[in-house]
């Protein structure tokens, strides 16, 4: 080598390039801190505080996706993260796994602590507390920023000048994928919640006839009811809570039911009606999950288990996806009154 370079051996030939550096934690905490806005003194950095230990790794608070399905969803830059945190949260009140708490600790080897509504909302202090100093993890069900409360906690972070880290994973958002419907022809997502007897809302009817007059597919996040108080306990102050209530798509279905002869008696177009092709679906991502496609109408009878369910009325559709929803039909005639729109595209 005419230059005699640090890597020249003497006889013009270069030695080989040393093996790359392996991963440390300030790698990941490099990647992750630019996620947070500009410091204290304006600058872009990782995050709102610089906070530092020996070494000059910088302290965080990790938000954790767990996936959809089981301990072992969990991705290996999460487990990692989880094995050395000094506290590792579990959110409990957004979504639920197959597997119970005690699993979770088992594979990760780690001691959760339950992080329930209350927690997160009210006392998200507690979350943060010693987190400039001490890596904390926060684990969700699915993807961290799948719930607003999530963006509210990593915003109290940032004020407090702690720095954060996501850990991205697989959502009931991009799963449905699984059901043969394209994800880019999905619209407005929408949440169904438990009617009473003195409350039904039809809001969710609205944004769904929106997103069929666009030709758009609507997934529904049913309701979930975990530690909620009845008014009256609630009124009193008493700490007494009901038990765990999960919508299945059968209650979904009736509900929307209602609504249509609602509408339908005042006279209004309906955005769709009993033989609107929906697609439900069962504890995505579990070993067990389980897919349907029938009419709306078939749906209030159609059994899916066990939570979680999510609901799927569909627009326009390509014919793969027909093909692919076919799959699945738990009765063949939910696709005799598909209705052409060219040729190709059909609908219900």
């Amino acid at each position: 080598c005419r230059r005699r370079c640090r890597r020249c051996r003497g006889d013009g030939a270069h030695a080989p390039l040393p093996p790359p550096r392996p991963s440390t934690r300030g790698d990941i905490a490099g990647a992750c801190g630019r996620q947070s806005g500009p410091d204290r003194r304006g600058e872009e950095s990782g995050g709102a505080g610089r906070a530092k230990r020996a070494g000059g790794c910088c302290s965080m608070l990790f938000l954790i996706g767990l996936g959809l399905g089981d301990a072992r969803d969990i991705t290996v830059k999460g487990l990692e993260i989880v094995k050395r945190c000094s506290r590792v949260y579990l959110e409990a009140y957004t979504s639920l796994l197959s597997v119970g708490k005690d699993a979770l600790e088992e594979f990760y080897g780690r001691e959760l602590i339950i992080a329930e509504r209350e927690m997160v909302e009210q006392e998200a202090d507690d979350i943060l507390r010693d987190a400039a100093d001490n890596d904390v993890a926060f684990l969700v069900v699915g993807d961290p920023f799948g719930a607003t409360t999530h963006s509210d906690l990593v915003l109290r972070a940032v004020k407090a000048g702690i720095q954060y880290c996501v850990v991205h994973n697989a959502s009931i958002l991009n799963a449905v994928g699984c059901c043969g419907l394209q994800l880019y022809n999905f619209g407005e997502i929408v949440s169904i919640v438990f009617w009473t007897e003195t409350w039904k809302p039809e809001s969710f009817y609205d944004k769904i006839k929106r997103n069929r007059q666009t030709g758009v597919h609507t997934l529904c996040l049913l309701d979930i009811k975990v530690k909620e108080q009845s008014l009256e306990n609630l009124m009193r102050g008493k700490k007494i809570f009901e038990p765990p209530r999960f919508m299945s798509v059968n209650e979904a279905a009736e509900q929307l039911l209602e609504i249509i002869e609602n509408r339908r008696g005042k006279g209004e177009e309906l955005a769709l009606t009993e033989d609107t092709l929906c697609v439900g679906l069962a504890r995505v991502g579990s070993k067990d999950q389980k897919i349907a496609a029938a009419t709306l109408q078939q749906m209030v009878k159609e059994d899916l288990g066990a939570p979680l369910h999510s609901l799927i009325i569909t627009g326009h559709m390509h014919p793969m996806e027909i093909e692919m929803l076919k799959l699945f039909a738990a009765d063949k005639s939910c696709f005799n009154k598909l209705i052409s729109l060219d040729g190709l595209t059909c609908y219900s």
